[in-house]
């Protein structure tokens, strides 16, 4: 594991008023990479604390996942003494992240405004569900609804004649992974200008733009040029294949690729096919060539074909379920799977993040903590007395 010292978030304080995934996700995010992050959470705690398996009430497996390298303390911030001890916590802090509807946080008094006013140095991290200026600023959003009205469930509509939810709170996970970058691209601006940034990263924008990576297609042109929709990828025909015995993922994808996989299925009538001559070409046929692939993989075994293919160096791959990760030979050899002992759960596996710098993956520091676990510690960090602190808690 990399050592403390050379974590790349050590040292920076981060205030997060985030629940359920997609703001704790992003902040676990920044306290892998070494932030101290510090969960404030209402007198009831994060709900996810409830949701899934347990050893111990308000330690459930989902909230396990997203809420390591945190420290917990918990504040009525409807109190006055709440709000005194979170606006202590502003004027030391580097980071402020809520997900927490912007009509409400304004409500409590702790906008982006009257935030950066207070500390001008902060970075402000507004998580919505959508972009506040617009008409649907506002309102609650979760990775279902997300799903559907950014395109994501329609997509699969496109290609099945009707819509789905990917099996994942993706929507949740993909705008944590956006949100966690924006902020640490506003505490790079402010290593370089000394600024604060007000950062505002919302679902419904984050899915829609993820979405139109490749879907916006021949409607990225003005005017278009073709049907919005990444023909490839909505072909009915692009799906793990059977074998024999089972299934596989295979996709050629270079010209070479698929002059090696004509030689390796013995088909020199589809290596001769001038519709599969060249990436162009394939694209324009592609529902007739995976229909071709699918044809000719089910005359092996997988583990046959995952043999001849892997030696042809065309890409190819098991079709794994969650349960087979754990044995998977790749991931058990770089000890992707991390045992630790957690003080109140007990032993814990972790899965490594996908980082690794200079070689090292990133240590859990502090382990998910129990419902305000650290407020002693924390309020006492800022010069609260015993007394106050008392007070506080109890409030």
């Amino acid at each position: 594991m990399i050592s403390e010292e050379n974590l790349p978030l050590l040292g920076v304080k981060v205030l997060d008023l985030t629940t359920v995934v997609f703001g704790p996700y992003t902040t676990q995010i920044l306290g892998d990479f070494g932030a101290d992050v510090i969960k404030i959470e209402a007198p009831g705690g994060d709900s996810m604390r409830h949701i899934g398996p347990f050893r111990n009430e308000g330690m459930s497996s989902i909230f396990l996942g997203s809420n390591r390298n945190k420290r917990s303390l918990v504040l009525n911030l409807k109190t006055e003494k709440g709000q005194e001890a979170l606006w202590r916590l502003v004027e030391v802090s580097d980071m402020f992240v809520h997900n927490i509807r912007p009509q409400k946080i304004r409500a409590l008094g702790f906008g982006p405004e009257t935030v950066c006013q207070r500390n001008s140095k902060i970075i402000y991290g507004g998580l919505h569900g959508y972009r506040e200026a617009g008409p649907y600023g506002g309102k609650p959003a979760y990775d279902d609804i997300i799903q559907c009205i950014s395109g994501l469930a329609g997509i699969f509509a496109e290609r099945d004649g009707s819509p789905a939810m990917v099996p994942s709170i993706i929507a949740d996970k993909t705008a944590a992974l956006m949100a966690a970058n924006g902020l640490i691209s506003a505490y790079v601006k402010r290593l370089r200008t000394g600024k604060g940034s007000y950062v505002e990263c919302s679902m419904f924008e984050a899915l829609a733009s993820f979405n139109l990576v490749e879907h916006q297609s021949g409607e990225t042109f003005s005017p278009p040029m073709d049907k919005i929709g990444y023909g490839r990828v909505l072909s009915k025909y692009r799906r793990p294949h059977r074998t024999k015995n089972g299934f596989i993922a295979v996709l050629p994808y270079t010209d070479k690729h698929w002059s090696d996989f004509w030689d390796v299925v013995n088909s020199p009538d589809c290596a001769s096919d001038q519709r599969f001559s060249s990436m162009a070409r394939r694209s324009e046929n592609i529902d007739i060539l995976y229909e071709k692939l699918a044809e000719l993989l089910i005359a092996r075994d997988t583990e046959e074909w995952l043999h001849l293919l892997t030696k042809a160096d065309i890409p190819a791959s098991p079709v794994n379920r969650l349960a087979d990760l754990k044995s998977d030979g790749h991931l058990h050899d770089i000890g992707f799977f991390r045992k630790y002992e957690h003080p109140s759960e007990g032993l814990l596996t972790a899965p490594d993040t996908p980082y690794q710098f200079d070689g090292e993956s990133l240590p859990i520091r502090e382990h998910q903590p129990q419902l305000g676990e650290h407020s002693r510690q924390i309020l006492s960090e800022i010069g609260f007395s015993e007394e106050e602190i008392a007070e506080i808690i109890n409030d």
